[in-house]
């Protein structure tokens, strides 16, 4: 009613926005209250909107707008996924990526394809385009229950990333291939073959940019210290990409993915993800829910039987693969369980291929609505189902006495930031952060370093050392450096604001850690003892002794020789 009473003065996307964050607030206290997953809830919480008539009271039950919430929710977790994208994870997962990936990709379009051409009548094209999108899962809500789970580095982990990778790899391909597969005009194999030449020119000027225009960008923006311009350039950066690949009929989800992966690979990665990643769940959320508002709650109610058969057959079909898949890939034992479970179910990345093939009737009304409930159900249930498979694997183990984890040494986690423990994080990497670190490795302690001069951390990254272009002041920069397990920090630099809200983030995660700071003036050290800094060096004081040292050594001659006198005439 109080949309409706503002009239024609609150934006409808405003309005919808305001109305959708304002339910998902109160469904996720139910469900935190009763630890239920909160993912269901989102999805939930979209269809009782829907259904309860909520948006059409308010104004905003357009199909159009709606559409536009969830191309914008899906476009920006795409970017935040290409972010987290690196190559460096895939060259560390090659058999888990490409032997499984390829497997599960491969397993998962064949099962489909079969499936659409038998059972739903479709063509080879059309079924083929289905078993696409049948053959990705869920990143984001795989990685993040991992993360909840407490085991973002195990080797179920490591294996589910490593087939992850490969299918959003896939799925760069697949939003190329579509349109050409599923044209009637002309002749097809010269539409795959134009696609393709499109696809591979835009990734070659991708690559190009990512070479000679952004980092000269970023660098630019980087020297002005502005942690608002910087953002605003990364956000700026995605929508840019996403519309020249909108304006190649490619996608602008392609795109924002392609943004993402530009970024990824650059020394800013984590301060990008510094940034964004506090708004990642944000996205998911808004996602799930405009999943939810887009679902025909009467078509809902009359096909629910159908509804809860397919949802049921994606799990256990892709589930099985997954866990052919994962065992190839090298996990032993019932580790496979987990992996299996987090990979089930289809995923964001099938919703934007299927909004793709809703363009060229490939299925029936009623079949993507059914389809579509049944991806969101699905990826809803990944968090419950890992959960139960960790229990089962638990007792499993202590039943069969099952000892390893994997056993394929291409599981092996690479020794980098993620591993370290009982470390020391430097802040600043100036004269002082420099010689702290230069006799830290001498005594064979273990350090990363974050620092903000791009220059900097470029020449750290030349010389092996472990440094992030992030900002202290973040929780998301302090949970990159692992330190949760680190054994101190220091802030080499004298700025009270900064050791204060640096101080602060750190406590959060790590009540135990040791705290260094400077302080320029005598006044500041009162605020950084009250926010509990175990050492502080005051640069007034520590300057005042090396200057009373400089002077009494050039005085040093002639004071002990008046001593000398002194003694001889006493003598």
């Amino acid at each position: 009613m109080l949309f409706l009473a503002a009239g024609d003065s609150i934006p409808p996307f405003f309005a919808l926005l305001a109305l959708v964050l304002s339910a998902v607030v109160v469904v996720s206290l139910v469900l935190a209250k009763f630890r239920q997953s909160l993912l269901v809830g989102y999805f939930l919480c979209g269809v009782a909107l829907s259904s309860g008539g909520f948006l059409d009271k308010a104004g905003v039950g357009d199909t159009a707008l709606i559409q536009s919430l969830s191309d914008t929710g899906v476009i920006l977790l795409l970017f935040t996924l290409g972010i987290e994208f690196s190559i460096r994870e895939l060259k560390s997962l090659r058999r888990a990526a490409l032997l499984g990936g390829g497997i599960q990709v491969s397993l998962s379009i064949l099962a489909a394809l079969l499936l659409g051409m038998f059972v739903l009548g479709l063509s080879f094209s059309h079924a083929l385009a289905l078993g696409f999108a049948f053959s990705l899962s869920s990143t984001a809500v795989s990685l993040k229950s991992f993360q909840d789970l407490g085991q973002p580095e195990s080797p179920q982990a490591r294996v589910t990333l490593g087939i992850a990778i490969f299918q959003d790899l896939a799925a760069i391909l697949f939003m190329v291939l579509i349109p050409a597969l599923l044209s009637q005009e002309g002749d097809s194999t010269r539409s795959i073959m134009e696609a393709l030449g499109k696809g591979l020119g835009f990734t070659m000027a991708v690559v190009a940019f990512s070479r000679f225009g952004l980092p000269q960008m970023l660098d630019a923006v980087a020297q002005t210290r502005s942690r608002e311009l910087f953002t605003v350039t990364v956000v700026g950066l995605c929508a840019a990409v996403a519309m020249v690949s909108s304006l190649l009929n490619l996608s602008p989800a392609l795109g924002a993915f392609a943004a993402g992966l530009v970024v990824s690979e650059s020394i800013y990665s984590h301060r990008v993800l510094s940034d964004i990643l506090p708004f990642k769940d944000v996205f998911l959320t808004i996602f799930f829910v405009s999943v939810g508002l887009l679902i025909d709650t009467d078509l809902l109610t009359e096909h629910w039987l159908t509804i809860g058969l397919c949802s049921l057959t994606i799990l256990i079909i892709k589930g099985s693969i997954v866990a052919l898949a994962a065992r190839l890939s090298g996990l032993c034992g019932v580790a496979w369980l987990t992996t299996a479970a987090a990979l089930a179910s289809t995923g964001e990345f099938s919703i934007v291929l299927l909004n793709r093939l809703s363009d060229f009737s490939v299925l029936t009304p009623i079949w993507e609505q059914i389809i579509l409930a049944s991806t969101a159900i699905t990826m809803a249930l990944v968090p419950t189902l890992m959960k139960r498979a960790q229990a089962l694997s638990a007792k499993l183990k202590q039943r069969l006495n099952i000892a390893p984890a994997y056993c394929a040494e291409s599981l092996t986690i690479i020794e980098d930031i993620s591993n370290l423990e009982d470390h020391i994080v430097i802040c600043g990497y100036g004269p002082v952060g420099r010689n702290l670190h230069q006799n830290l490795l001498k005594a064979n302690i273990s350090t990363v370093i974050l620092e903000l001069n791009p220059k900097t951390v470029t020449e750290l990254h030349s010389q092996g050392v472990a440094c992030l272009f992030a900002d202290s002041q973040t929780i998301e920069a302090m949970q990159l450096v692992n330190l949760e397990r680190a054994r101190g920090l220091a802030i080499t630099f004298p700025d009270n604001q900064t050791a204060l809200a640096t101080a602060h983030v750190a406590q959060t995660l790590n009540p135990e850690i040791r705290l260094y700071a400077r302080s320029k003036f005598v006044e500041g050290i009162g605020s950084l003892k009250a926010a509990g800094f175990h050492h502080i060096l005051n640069d007034e004081e520590q300057s005042g002794r090396a200057m009373i040292r400089a002077v009494m050594r050039s005085y040093s001659a002639d004071i002990e020789e008046q001593w000398q006198g002194d003694s001889t005439q006493e003598n």
